[in-house]
């Protein structure tokens, strides 16, 4: 479960984005003007890593952001850190980019390959219990087979369109600036309102083991 703070939030979330993202190899030119499509969330099983990933787009292309929030510094990811934010609930908060933090890239992992994984976003108010849905809609699955490691894995290559990421079964591909199109057999997609065609965000490929 994501539980939604009402809280204020220096820098906000989009502003990072707008910042940071113009900077990175797949990211929109300098002064491209960026649009919130949407965001979806994944649970951390030992619940302190938030892990938020944006869909924003431009004119003519879409963008894949995929956010971590810690409550201290990942040790050894010095070069993955954004920046910190400064929530007026959680308190100051480390932002990573996910495919450099090993907890988002595990239950991305396992959120691709199962469908299981997105965290439902909820809200306390006034001694209620509210729901916060995300117009974007996540689905994974596929993989039907044994139980498998979802961790250990390390970046292979990275293009500006994608990233690839392997452990010792599996290669993990993720989409920086994804499209619709076919879905692979083992992947994550996404739809929003006035998206229905699936976007592919994420696929997983089983490695072939030495007889």
């Amino acid at each position: 479960m994501a539980l939604f703070h009402r809280a204020t939030i220096v820098p906000t979330k989009e502003a990072l984005i707008t910042e940071w993202a113009p900077h990175q190899p797949w990211g929109p030119a300098p002064g491209a003007e960026l649009t919130v499509i949407g965001a979806y969330r994944f649970d951390d099983p030992a619940g302190r890593v938030g892990m938020e990933t944006f869909l924003v787009g431009t004119d003519d292309l879409m963008f894949h952001v995929p956010l971590t929030y810690r409550d201290e510094p990942l040790a050894g990811a010095d070069d993955a850190l954004i920046t910190t934010m400064e929530h007026s609930v959680l308190g100051t908060r480390w932002v990573y980019d996910g495919l450099r933090d090993p907890m988002y890239v595990t239950m991305l992992a396992a959120t691709t390959m199962t469908g299981q994984g997105e965290a439902l976003g909820m809200a306390e108010f006034a001694g209620r219990w509210y729901i916060a849905p995300s117009s974007v809609r996540i689905e994974g699955g596929g993989w039907t087979l044994e139980r498998v490691p979802v961790d250990g894995f390390e970046l292979q290559f990275e293009t500006p369109i994608s990233v690839t990421l392997g452990n010792d079964r599996f290669d993990l591909t993720v989409f920086r600036r994804p499209r619709a199109g076919t879905r692979p057999p083992i992947a994550l997609t996404a739809t929003w309102p006035g998206q229905t065609t699936p976007v592919v965000l994420a696929e997983v490929r089983e490695r072939l083991r030495q007889a």
